[in-house]
């Protein structure tokens, strides 16, 4: 069973990620890097963002936390 207050900050931490990932997201864009690299820099950001949120799901399974808030 999953208790409130660890739900609430699970969701709390996804959302300031997300805010982190976002701003990273925009600045890559913004600093404007090389043609390649540009692409190489947001396919690493979206690995590590696909990794965060899945680190964070299967906690809520009952999984090893990978990630730990």
């Amino acid at each position: 069973m999953i208790s409130i207050q660890g739900a609430v900050t699970t969701i709390m931490y996804l959302i300031v990620g997300g805010v982190i990932f976002g701003l990273l997201w925009w600045l890559i864009g913004y600093c404007g890097l090389p043609q390649p690299f540009d692409k190489v820099a947001r396919v690493i950001l979206a690995i590590l963002a696909v990794m965060v949120v899945i680190g964070v799901l299967l906690s809520f399974m009952g999984g090893q936390q990978i990630f730990r808030p």
